[in-house]
């Protein structure tokens, strides 16, 4: 894939995801005192699929400010995030230096990370081919491309390493945002431009940018990892989520969210834990 076409976008989720992360840094919904304090941030799909992380190199793709990779950190993983918000990635590194955390953060579109983890690695970054490469939640609706994504997951991924995903399901963003009609199509059929103001931690947030996503089909997402060296081992669908990030959303006796009239009606979130069976 060619990201000339795509610079602008790119630029501009940039700025909406530098705006972002000011906001998110002293929100509750990510709780940094708590995380400070010790709290992992990760969920049980992701702890039950991945198991015992220690000794084991990391990667982990659009990491936001890293809370995420800094807990593989302190399970033991040799961890490196990346992601291209430069507010994000020096609020990261700030973080792992007030908590002595032994984690690498490395400001980067993952479609550039070729020419910026390289093998032999860089000096200062790690090793540039992981036992595992992990990415969550919210994450590749930014992406135009997924074939070059997953181009990217098998480059640095070890023959015998393990890929994993947690991510918000493809039927939810087909929705309006108050979960009423169809709005998008279920297919990459088109890039999808949007005014927004707030952010999903605060709706109400000072902020606004314009901001362009992608819808990507199951199939889609699938198809790009075995065409890459990828074999599925699991896929699974699940009735909720585990973040109050969506309008309409009503907290169940379980402590998870679902859209409000339609609990467990819908797929919220996906998963997905593929290996490398040999190299390309």
């Amino acid at each position: 894939m060619s990201t000339e076409n795509y610079d602008a976008y790119f630029n501009a989720n940039k700025d909406g995801w530098n705006k972002r992360t000011a906001v998110h840094k002293d929100s509750s919904f990510y709780n940094l005192e708590r995380f400070k304090a010790g709290h992992s941030t990760l969920n049980p799909i992701e702890l039950e699929a991945l198991g015992d992380v220690k000794g084991k190199s990391l990667l982990h793709l659009q990491c936001h400010f890293g809370l995420d990779t800094m807990s593989w950190s302190r399970l033991g993983a040799i961890a490196t995030g990346v992601d291209f918000s430069n507010e994000a990635i020096s609020l990261a590194q700030e973080i792992n230096d007030e908590l002595k955390l032994n984690t690498t953060f490395i400001q980067s579109n993952i479609y550039d990370l070729k020419n910026v983890l390289k093998d032999p690695p860089s000096e200062g970054f790690r090793e540039a081919l992981f036992d595992i490469v992990f990415t969550s939640y919210g994450v590749i609706g930014w992406l135009p491309d997924l074939d070059n994504w997953a181009a990217v997951i098998s480059h640095f991924l070890k023959p015998g390493g393990t890929f994993f995903m947690a991510e918000f399901h493809p039927v939810v963003w087909m929705m309006d945002e108050n979960f009423e009609h169809i709005k998008y199509h279920y297919h990459n059929q088109e890039v999808i431009e949007e005014e927004t103001s707030g952010t999903y931690t605060d709706r109400s947030a000072p902020i606004t940018y314009k901001e362009y996503s992608w819808n990507h089909s199951l199939s889609e997402v699938m198809n790009a990892l075995i065409s890459h060296g990828l074999t599925i081992q699991s896929f699974n669908e699940y009735p909720f989520s585990y973040y109050n990030c969506f309008n309409k959303t009503v907290a169940g006796n379980d402590g998870l969210f679902r859209i409000e009239g339609i609990e467990n009606k819908i797929p919220m979130m996906f998963s997905i834990k593929a290996n490398k069976q040999y190299q390309l």
